[in-house]
């Protein structure tokens, strides 16, 4: 999203898929067969065992088992004697969420090398990677040249930057050259996916941990993690934080290596996810084992520790707006249900009274199991979570006392863009005095007769008081500032 910062890294224990991090922070196709070595080739049955002995599952939020994938790709490509596709999702359009493009931007030659083993071993004739940031976009253009000619050749393709572009038959459709829109109907990639043809689609970790797991064998990969959960899982942290941690970790023991605390409660999962309350937080593992038992998900691994400075109904508010503004717009629950679900809690936070509650909870039915794609779901679940996490905040606000505390924004969101000024020249009054020249001689150039040479000139936002004085000194009254 716009406004995004890389991460900071750190590992719980010896990284996998963060090696080589402490010697460049980059790896290029060198560098990283010098710390991981050479992948090793596995057929069809070999790959399928592998995915099933490690319990592989994505890493996007749905946590399917890998195994099964595979495994329903190759039946519908043998059923219908059809070529097969691979697609790595490479959009990650939640702004709390990082870990992927971490991966991408510092060792994409392990994503790469996941996603052309299974390609091998499949036998697809595509292998793409949807990314929607340029600098994810530019990183695998160049993993992708540095490999070179030879071998199965890897397409990135860029698409738009939202929320539902990570769907996959919304991503599918991208891909294909539609609208990166969700399908609406029940179409399963491995059955008919990129070009019509069974696709495996996962998204960008599970292909590195796959290349990882490929180099280790079934035995060395479990040797991390749980017995029943093996391997590590890749984090992020109160949305500027990636962590490499083995499943099974302590919550609270990630939260204090990243110098926090549970505060008022951690959100796991990102914005489809589930709040838990301080004690569960202290208690709860890094694993389905776990936090199944708070009925909570690691989902696309977001962790977001909610500090005790900061309104939680206030923070709630604001990203159930920006869900709402994430809609495709083609379904009514999505694009009538959540806005109105945003603008009743809005009305709450701001003192609307125990009518407001109540309309929260009829909204929220609304959109429930109507939508084209699990948006509407998620949206939903998110504040009903929320309002069973924090009853008392939202009552106190209902009510009109509320809790006095301010927003920090502790629950990430694109940075709102700042409309570009412009200094602008009415030529009808302009006479060529050329003061605007003297004050501002880094926006106002002048031609050969004296006049700006340009009716319409970029104000850096450091000059903008030297653009206002530039204004306000013209004689002829012929500038003005405007967006």
């Amino acid at each position: 999203m716009s406004g995004f910062t890389r991460p900071s890294l750190g590992c719980v224990g010896a990284p996998r898929l963060l090696a080589g991090l402490d010697q460049a922070p980059r790896l290029d196709r060198v560098a990283h067969l010098t710390t991981h070595g050479s992948m090793p080739r596995y057929r069809p049955d070999e790959l399928v065992d592998l995915a099933e002995n490690i319990d592989l599952r994505g890493r996007g939020g749905a946590g399917f088992p890998f195994a099964r994938k595979l495994r329903a790709v190759m039946s519908a490509a043998g059923g219908r004697d059809t070529g097969t596709a691979v697609v790595v999702n490479a959009s990650e359009g939640e702004p709390s969420c990082l870990k992927d493009k971490a991966l991408l931007l510092h060792v994409p030659h392990l994503v790469l090398d996941g996603a052309l083993l299974a390609a091998a071993a499949i036998g697809a004739d595509d292998v793409v990677v949807g990314v929607t940031r340029p600098d994810v976009e530019q990183s695998l253009r160049a993993a992708v040249a540095e490999r070179g000619p030879a071998g199965r050749q890897v397409r990135v393709q860029a698409l738009p930057e939202r929320f539902v572009t990570g769907e996959s038959t919304s991503m599918v459709n991208g891909l294909n050259g539609g609208p990166t829109l969700p399908s609406g109907q029940k179409i399963r990639t491995s059955e008919r996916g990129l070009g019509g043809v069974p696709t495996l689609f996962s998204n960008t970790e599970t292909y590195a941990q796959l290349a990882v797991a490929a180099r280790l064998g079934a035995l060395d990969y479990r040797s991390v993690g749980l017995p029943s959960e093996p391997g590590t899982v890749m984090l992020t942290i109160a949305g500027t934080t990636v962590v490499e941690a083995p499943l099974g970790t302590s919550l609270a023991y990630v939260l204090e290596l990243c110098g926090l605390d549970p505060g008022q409660g951690v959100l796991v999962g990102g914005y489809h996810g589930k709040w838990l309350d301080p004690g569960s937080a202290r208690i709860a593992d890094l694993s389905r084992g776990s936090l199944a038992a708070f009925d909570a998900v690691l989902g696309a691994g977001a962790v977001l520790p909610l500090p005790e400075d900061t309104c939680p109904a206030g923070e709630v508010a604001k990203v159930a707006r920006w869900m709402a503004d994430e809609t495709a717009g083609q379904c009514g629950p999505c694009f009538r249900g959540l806005p109105a679900l945003a603008d009743v809690l809005e009305d709450a936070v701001r003192g609307g009274g125990r009518t407001a509650l109540e309309t929260i909870e009829a909204r929220m039915k609304v959109v429930r199991r109507r939508g084209a794609c699990s948006h509407p779901d998620g949206t939903a679940a998110f504040v009903a979570s929320a309002l069973a996490a924090f009853p008392d905040e939202f009552r106190d606000h209902a009510l009109g006392s509320g809790c006095g505390r301010r927003v920090v924004g502790a629950l990430p969101l694109p940075k709102e863009e700042t409309p570009e000024e412009r200094l602008v020249v009415d030529w009808t009054l302009c006479r060529g005095h050329g003061l605007c020249v003297d004050i501002l001689p880094d926006v106002v150039r002048l031609d050969a007769d004296g006049y700006p040479s340009q009716a319409s000139m970029p104000v850096p936002a450091q000059l903008r008081q030297k653009a206002q004085r530039a204004v306000r000194r013209c004689p002829a009254l012929a500038l003005r500032i405007q967006d």
